[in-house]
């Protein structure tokens, strides 16, 4: 009997399965499996259903790694995961007379409690970042101000061009009701305040 076989790229899916990662978390993952055919009598011959084959070797090939893996490296290594299992399916199905090109992942899906958890963690390291981002530049600023105040010690006429800087900045606005007094004025007319308030 003749048969007709597609010798193009084609594709197997292999179905949603739950399995465990190294760190006892429960995943549903679901891939695809990038094959060929190069030559059809020995496809034939050699295995009955070769596709049917090849699919139950990705599928336990993909319970053997992830079972290895933590959940963060399952979910941020798909893609290696993908080329550990294509390896694993080339060496079983070598003399097949078919060649597997990939084996890609689609979906990695955890239970949704921990997402919600995942998701509780993630907010907070964000918050946490921000915490730390402030702090730093904080720090920064008080390492400014205190430079700045030691160069104004040194150096009285940078102490009058802040002034003066102060003074433009606040602009011309009618409610704002300004006593301009020389620098070397201000520690008389504090004294004086200080006077006034004794008695």
């Amino acid at each position: 009997t003749m048969e007709r076989v597609d010798m193009r790229l084609r594709t197997i899916d292999i179905p949603k399965q739950q399995m465990m990662t190294e760190d006892n978390v429960p995943v549903s993952v679901n891939g695809v499996i990038y094959f060929k055919v190069t030559d059809a009598s020995i496809a034939f011959i050699k295995v009955q259903d070769y596709e049917y084959a090849i699919t139950n070797y990705a599928e336990t090939a993909l319970r053997d790694v992830i079972g290895g893996m933590a959940l963060d490296s399952v979910l941020a290594e798909r893609d290696k995961i993908g080329d550990k299992i294509s390896q694993i399916v080339r060496k079983e199905t070598q003399g097949w007379g078919l060649t597997v090109d990939h084996i890609k992942l689609q979906d990695v899906e955890v239970p949704d409690d921990l997402k919600r958890l995942m998701s509780r963690q993630a907010a907070a390291e964000r918050e946490k970042r921000a915490t730390i981002i402030k702090a730093e530049g904080d720090s920064i600023a008080a390492e400014n101000l205190a430079k700045a105040a030691r160069i104004m010690a040194t150096q009285p006429g940078a102490l009058q061009l802040r002034t003066l800087q102060t003074i433009d900045g606040l602009g011309p606005t009618p409610s704002n009701t300004v006593i301009i007094l020389p620098t070397d004025l201000v520690p008389i007319v504090q004294e004086f305040v200080k006077k006034a308030e004794k008695k």
